[in-house]
């Protein structure tokens, strides 16, 4: 059985109850019908009740379909958003429109009113909309401080990392996050990783620099990373800056980083900017047949993830188990 297929199992047994906004969507159907008959979680599907016709699915009493119009607290969360959005410029009747309009905002209104445990979406919004919509909507964890998106990744036949698996950080939310910013994301990204694979975290600050090989500016902002990630968590084990040979190759590491820790072990990478994150989990997923599931937005209380507009069925199958276990 799959890494995948095991979190997927995991699922079943938590039993938690998870929004898909995106009921327009054939894909999303095509999802829910497998979610509900393999019990993976409970569904809320934000949408008109009549699309209960369209489920085919025996599995009906995990299943809530709810229309915003018809919702009985529909006044009060337009309030509560109003109240939450009014200092950016936004008018009562604006809050009201978006609540009962915009399927994704009234999701993620569920999951911050605990309606719900956690949203998925992105088959037919951007990366853009879905954060927008986390960041509006969710509680975020002050004592970290920053918003990622990590790809939790599966390489078949493949002998390193975690055998196969890793968390690939930041490919979905900051375009060039500074030190401090990098050092929350692979915190946060620590913390995932051992919650979803159950092992130790070996976490990996990649550059084209292993451990002063090269200089520069990009350089020297990993290094000031691996620093402040160090004080914000004591127990992580955490290294950088590392070629990401350095970081998952033991022969390599050998050569380049013999006193490391981390070097060649590594099972959490940490990408210095959103270019090198995207560009290397597309390449890893395409060259390499592997599984991503992602980006899995953390930093937030309550756990949402986001789906690749290209996604299929199985995606959002996956995300959908990720989401009930973080919950």
């Amino acid at each position: 059985m799959s890494f995948i297929q095991e979190v997927r199992t995991r699922a079943a047994k938590v039993a938690k109850k998870i929004v898909l906004p995106e009921s327009d969507d054939p894909r999303t159907m095509e999802a829910l019908e497998y979610i509900l008959d393999h019990k993976i979680a409970k569904i809320i599907l934000v949408g008109k009740s009549d699309l209960v016709k369209n489920v085919k699915s025996k599995n009906l009493k995990d299943l809530e379909i709810v229309d915003p119009e018809k919702y009985k607290d529909i006044d009060s969360m337009a309030d509560e958003y109003y109240e939450m959005r009014k200092a950016k410029g936004m008018t009562a009747e604006e809050a009201r429109k978006a609540v009962r309009e915009d399927y994704l905002t009234f999701g993620a209104l569920l999951v911050r009113r605990n309606a719900a445990d956690g949203f998925v979406a992105g088959a037919t919004h951007t990366t853009a909309d879905t954060v927008r919509a986390a960041l509006r909507c969710l509680r975020k964890d002050k004592s970290i401080g920053v918003v990622a998106g990590s790809f939790l990744m599966e390489v078949p036949n493949s002998v390193y990392g975690e055998k196969g698996i890793f968390l690939f950080a930041d490919c979905g939310v900051n375009p060039e996050p500074n030190a401090r910013q990098l050092a929350g994301i692979a915190v946060l990204s620590a913390d995932l990783f051992k919650h979803l694979a159950g092992v130790t975290p070996r976490v990996a600050f990649l550059s084209y620099s292993s451990k002063g090989s090269a200089a520069g500016p990009l350089v020297d902002k990993v290094k000031e990373a691996v620093a402040r990630a160090k004080e914000l968590s004591t127990s992580i084990h955490v290294d950088g800056e590392l070629q990401v040979d350095s970081a998952i190759v033991p022969e390599v590491a050998k050569i380049k980083c013999p006193a490391s820790d981390v070097a060649g072990q590594a099972n959490v990478l940490i990408f210095p900017d959103l270019n090198s994150g995207n560009i290397s989990y597309k390449l890893v997923q395409r060259l390499a047949n592997a599984r991503a599931v992602g980006p899995l937005l953390m930093g937030f209380t309550k756990p949402a993830s986001d789906l690749s507009r290209g996604c299929d069925a199985e995606d959002i199958i996956d995300a959908v188990a990720v989401t009930a276990i973080r919950a």
